[in-house]
């Protein structure tokens, strides 16, 4: 059995209020256009169901699909979120994903933390985490 190591914290700082930066999450249109995209691989399918126990599955087509689900925990607008997170191709292990956002000066600040990853993936999921909020970050300015 495979150890989880301690929860991984990304900050990222958005040069927007934290409404638009929540709503990214949460909003099909846009989480489709940076969410768990990659240079060679763009979103083929965006279902969210953003509520208490609702759920998303978000599918990435590179050379074959790649599905991320997961589940609400929590989702209060524009403060937190919190997700169950899971992509079955690579582990069968679910994790969670908590996200706070606060209001700093004109723009804000979010913290996204991951626990239970397992230690073969830690480095390539905050350098994943890095990559997506910078494509946010990219795609709020525009």
């Amino acid at each position: 059995m495979t150890l989880a190591i301690p929860p991984l914290t990304v900050r990222h700082t958005f040069p927007v209020p934290p409404e638009p930066v929540f709503d990214a999450w949460i909003d099909p249109a846009v989480a489709r256009r940076w969410l768990f995209v990659t240079p060679d691989g763009p979103i083929i399918r965006c279902d969210i169901d953003a509520r208490p126990g609702g759920a998303f599955v978000i599918t990435r087509r590179t050379t074959e699909d790649v599905v991320h689900h997961g589940r609400y925990l929590e989702i209060d607008r524009p403060r937190r979120l919190a997700f169950t997170f899971s992509v079955p191709k690579y582990s069968s292990v679910e994790t969670t994903v908590r996200i706070e956002i606060a209001a700093d000066g004109d723009g804000c600040e979010l913290t996204l933390v991951h626990e239970d990853v397992l230690p073969e993936w830690a480095a390539s999921t905050e350098q994943g985490w890095r990559d997506l909020l910078a494509r946010l970050d990219a795609l709020l300015r525009a």
